[in-house]
């Protein structure tokens, strides 16, 4: 066991930890959601970085030695390199906007460095927490850059797999061009097209998401270290933001820029509700996708069975052979998640008072999780269920022939007033638009019939009267 102490008094800790009595503290508050930030190694990684980016420029500044500059960036690269991620045990949802989860890796990158420098854990006289490793800074400007750079990583995690699930739309698109369907809308008969042509709109709207996520990652390369507590710089040499700025662009690889105006960049939440947006947008347009799937695989018999689904697992308990669009479905599921964490979002953003938003911590939590989410649902919908998808091409078809929708194609050259009738005695009589139009009416040949709906023309209309 080992002693350590801050203002509030002595706690006993056990050695072999490598975090101190603030974290221990943290553990005792905030037992919330269950889930350490170790969960989030991004976001430790991105502390690690911050940390050792503030050192570089303590030492440039002339305010921290050599040694401990050392010291510091040698923990911080432990932990770049996947070492000690278990330490960092407080909760992702807490109190103090981020103190805690600040002090935890300050405690970290303290007691690893004492090691290094031939010293035990705790002898924070050589290597201290505060005074070292959380120097020329504060929470308010380590936690939110920290929190952006992770950000960034994860927006671009979620961006690769939105990119892969379009380009197995796209594969599809091309499988299925020659697939004759109808088309429908208000879930009504309307006119034809192909089943190539559905898939491929499937692509181009994921595609857009993927432009507008991009612009979005983009908006959280502004960062305000050297901000200190509110924006003021209070407790930073001249000249240390923008070396950190610098220091953190270098050995981060990720472009940050220091904010123009500090008091403002440490208020200001508006990226993270702009961001969250665009990744509902993405959930509501993906969703929408995964109902589509469902409805034009329902069946087998009895539903639109244009397209099947792979087959993944029993469908019931109780019904023999059914199997159900599970993909689709969790996909659906984890979007609506998505679309109720923006709203957690957006409260938490609009609940920020003066000088500080102490509630960034379950802004995080609501990205962070929303963004794996919808980077798992992106991989399991095109891993398990698109790229197996095979369309009923003959069941297709016949739904197109046997439509009283295609008697739209029939409009510049009858009208739409005998177009309309033929449309009504179909649905009444149960007659075919064919039979009605050719044999019966003889309103057109069998040979400009063939012309208007051959393949091509149903694929590619074209204007024949």
């Amino acid at each position: 066991m080992r002693k350590e102490h801050d203002f509030l008094g002595e706690l006993e800790l056990q050695d072999h930890l490598y975090y101190g009595v603030q974290t221990h503290r943290a553990l005792q508050n905030f037992n919330i959601t269950g889930i350490a930030i170790s969960q989030e190694p991004l976001f430790i990684k991105a502390m690690a970085l911050v940390k050792k980016a503030a050192a570089l420029a303590n030492h440039d500044c002339g305010i921290l030695s050599k040694e401990k500059t050392e010291a510091i960036a040698h923990a911080a690269d432990r932990i770049l390199q996947g070492e000690f991620i278990d330490q960092f045990v407080s909760d992702m949802i807490q109190g103090g906007a981020g103190t805690s989860c600040n002090m935890n890796a300050n405690e970290v990158i303290a007691n690893v460095g004492l090691e290094f420098m031939g010293h035990k854990k705790g002898e924070y006289e050589h290597l201290h927490p505060n005074n070292d490793v959380n120097c020329s800074q504060s929470t308010n400007d380590a936690y939110p850059t920290a929190f952006r750079l992770a950000l960034y990583q994860k927006i671009g995690i979620f961006i690769e797999s939105l990119k892969l699930l379009q380009q197995a739309f796209a594969e599809k698109s091309k499988e299925f061009n020659q697939v004759l369907k109808m088309g429908r809308t208000q879930l009504q008969d309307a006119v034809p097209m192909t089943l190539g042509a559905e898939f491929k709109a499937f692509a181009t709207t994921l595609g857009e998401d993927v432009e507008r996520m991009q612009e979005a990652q983009r908006l959280v390369t502004e960062i305000n270290m050297g901000a200190t507590a509110i924006g003021t710089g209070i407790n930073a040499p001249e000249g240390y933001a923008q070396k950190v700025t610098a220091h953190l662009a270098k050995i981060s690889g990720i472009p940050v820029k220091l904010a123009p105006d500090l008091i403002e960049a440490t208020v200001d939440t508006g990226a993270y509700v702009q961001i969250s947006g665009t990744l509902k947008r993405c959930a509501v347009k993906l969703s929408k996708i995964c109902n589509d799937l469902r409805l034009l695989s329902s069946g087998p018999r009895t539903g639109f069975g244009e397209i099947n689904l792979p087959a993944l697992q029993p469908g019931s308990s109780i019904m023999p052979g059914k199997v159900n669009p599970v993909i689709p479905e969790v996909v659906n599921q984890t979007c609506f998640y998505v679309i109720g964490a923006d709203m957690t979002i957006t409260m938490a953003a609009e609940a920020g008072q003066l000088q500080l938003n102490v509630m960034e911590p379950v802004i995080a939590f609501s990205l962070f999780t929303s963004l794996s989410y919808m980077t798992n649902a992106c991989h399991a919908l095109t891993d398990k269920c698109v790229k197996g998808i095979t369309a009923n091409v003959e069941a297709c078809k016949e739904k197109v022939m046997n439509s009283i929708g295609i008697v739209t194609a029939l409009n510049p050259i009858l009208g739409y007033e005998i177009c309309a009738s033929i449309a009504r005695e179909a649905l009444q009589s149960g007659k075919s638009v064919h039979q009605i139009v050719v044999v019966e009416k003889k309103y057109i040949t069998q040979e400009k019939w063939n012309e208007v709906f051959s393949m091509e023309n149903l694929i590619n209309p074209k204007f024949i009267q």
